[in-house]
Formats: structure tokens, C-alpha cells, sequence
């Protein structure tokens, strides 16, 4: 689809009448919206979005003390963000691969088309500690806020399995949840798990956080057992995927498309979770708009879906003895 774009003309006059952070910011602010840049990668709205480009272009916090917003920019300053602009609206490519930065859980991120940009409203489940099901690292248990299950036997995840990782952030911040914690962080493609190694050491995570080329569980081995697995997997159905805007088509297709009904990788692990969890363990799994093709198929079955403080849905949770009495269910599924 055709969108419009923004003229040379219009930058180069930009360049030669605009002066201040304050200046460059609203004019970013200004063309993301009359260009009709699609949010939603990171970003939730235009001034964030101008406001990343701008700053990060500057080498400066991206909560910059507002008295700096009169600072001047030299030449080479202007020109460096009017171009990463031009390539935002003309080329729609999304803010986090033009900065190689994303944020997930107030944490920084290295990203690029290699991986998908981190947005998932699980960051706030990790905040919490996931309780009630969950005891934090110091052994307490927090307020319930998403409704999660309540668990017979609360603990400190010992161990934790992140079932496509992606760029890692999942991994990395339950890591900083769990001190404590052996977390295993899985992906079938070579390239992401390249981007999530950088993330690894970035965070100084390598003791804790061990990546591995797997599909699902297939290369895990049959002994390993955890307290919690949590995945945001590919869940985008057939006709999501034929309209999304176009800023989707620079993230990895296989990050994204999961079939016709967007089901293919979670029935997957719902026919095997069972196996890895422990005891007491719980799962947990982002199926965005999938939600209401996965309540058709499996009409019978007492998901608990979560709720979120900041906004998103999509998400539920089974008890490792959900997943145990459903598991003919789930396994009938995908023969």
C-alpha cells in the first residue's frame, strides 16, 4: 500500500529554520503524524517516537533534563536525525532498528531485523514476580494483579525456561527478577539467537542466562525440569498478517507468522509443556490476537487470562496440573 512520503524540500528547510532539540523534536512529532507513521514497536506515541530519534542521535538520555531542549544542534547534528526521519516515513522503518535500541522492562536492548522489537506486556508480569504464583527473590509474596493462579505451594523459581527468545529481553529480565535462577532461553532461528548472545553479555548475564538453537522443546533434554516457562511466541494469523502496516514487514516473518489461525507453535507447547514443568510449575504464554481462535479450539479448558495495569491482553497461564489433566487434549490437537 501506498503511503505518503516526505520531500527533500521539506527537510531542507527544516535544516536551515530550525535550531533547538525543542525545534527538531516537534517537527519530528509534526511528520510522524502527517505521514501517517504506524506506532506501536516500542513507541506509543509520536512525541516518544520523536523524542527517541532525536536524542538517541544526540547520544543523550532519552529523559533528558527538559532544560537541555534549548541546546542548539550543529549541522552534522541536524542532518544525522532528519535522515534517520526520512528513512522512518519513506522506508517505514520502525524507530528501534534505526537506533539498534529498544527498552523492555525499563532495561536497554540491542535490536535489529534480525529479531523482534520488544513490546510484551509480559515485562509487567516480571515487575510483579509473578504473583501470587510466585515468591520474589527474597521470598515474599506480592499483591496479585493480573489474576494469575494461585498456587498450593509458592516458591522462588529455581529455574526458568524462555521458549523463543527472540532478542533475549525476556530471558535477561527475568534474570534480573531471579537472581538466582538458572534460566534457559531457547530460538529456532540462528540469527536471532546471535542478536540475544549480544543482549547476554551486554547485561553481564552469561553465568545465568544459557542460550539454545531449538525448536519448542525439541532439543531440550527430556530431564529438564521447570518451575516456570513463559514464551512470546509467533502467534499472527494468516489475515493479520496480510494487513499489517508496513513497519511489521522489516521484523522476521518467522517471529511473527504462526499459520492460519496463529495457533501452529502454541498447540506445540501446550501438547508437551507438561512434561518440562515441575510439580508446582506454571506456563505462561502471549498469544495476542490468537486469544479468541485459541478459546474456540480448546472451548472446554479453564485458561487463566491475565490481566495488565498498562494495558495488553492476550495472555494466560496453566498450572503445571492443568497442563498435566489437559495434555490428551493438547496432544490430539496436532496429530
Amino acid at each position: 500500500m501506498d503511503h505518503p512520503l516526505i520531500s527533500q524540500e521539506s527537510l531542507q528547510e527544516a535544516s536551515e529554520n530550525l535550531s533547538t532539540i525543542r525545534d527538531f523534536i516537534r517537527f519530528g512529532v509534526t511528520a510522524l503524524r502527517q505521514y501517517d507513521a504506524h506506532l506501536g514497536q516500542g513507541t506509543e506515541d509520536f512525541f516518544a517516537e520523536s523524542s527517541a530519534l532525536v536524542l538517541q542521535t544526540l547520544s543523550l538520555d532519552w529523559s533528558a533534563d527538559s532544560e537541555i531542549l534549548d541546546a542548539k544542534l550543529l549541522p552534522n547534528e541536524k542532518q544525522e536525525f532528519l535522515s534517520l526521519l526520512e528513512r522512518r516515513i519513506n522506508e517505514r522503518v520502525p524507530t528501534s532498528y534505526l537506533l539498534n535500541l529498544s527498552y523492555f522492562d525499563g532495561k536497554p536492548f540491542y535490536v535489529d531485523e534480525r529479531v523482534l522489537i520488544p513490546r510484551s506486556p509480559i515485562a509487567e508480569l516480571i515487575q510483579d514476580r509473578f504473583a501470587p504464583y510466585c515468591l520474589d527473590e527474597q521470598g515474599q509474596m506480592r499483591e496479585d494483579r493480573h489474576q494469575l493462579p494461585a498456587s498450593v505451594m509458592p516458591k522462588t523459581p529455581e529455574r526458568i525456561l524462555d521458549l523463543c527468545t527472540g532478542s533475549g529481553c525476556i530471558a535477561i529480565a527475568l534474570a534480573y527478577a531471579y537472581p538466582d535462577a538458572a534460566i534457559d532461553a531457547t530460538d529456532i532461528s540462528k540469527d536471532a539467537l546471535e542478536v540475544a548472545a549480544i543482549n547476554v553479555e551486554h547485561h553481564n548475564m552469561q553465568y545465568q542466562v544459557a542460550l539454545l538453537e531449538s525448536d519448542l522443546f525439541v532439543r531440550i533434554p527430556a530431564e529438564n525440569q521447570y518451575d516456570l516457562i513463559v514464551s512470546n511466541p509467533p502467534y499472527v494469523d494468516a489475515q493479520d498478517m496480510a494487513d499489517l502496516p508496513q513497519e511489521f514487514h522489516h521484523e522476521p516473518e518467522l517471529a511473527l507468522a504462526a499459520g492460519q489461525d496463529g495457533l501452529d507453535l502454541v498447540r506445540k507447547m501446550l501438547a508437551v509443556a507438561a512434561d518440562y514443568l515441575t510439580e508446582t510449575g506454571l506456563l505462561v504464554i502471549e498469544v495476542g490476537n490468537s486469544e479468541w481462535a485459541l478459546k474456540q479450539n480448546f472451548n472446554k479448558i479453564d485458561f487463566h487470562w491475565l490481566s495488565f495495569q498498562n494495558g495488553g491482553s492476550g495472555i494466560f497461564a496453566l498450572t503445571a496440573q492443568q497442563c498435566r489433566e489437559y495434555q490428551a487434549i493438547f496432544q490430539q490437537s496436532i496429530e
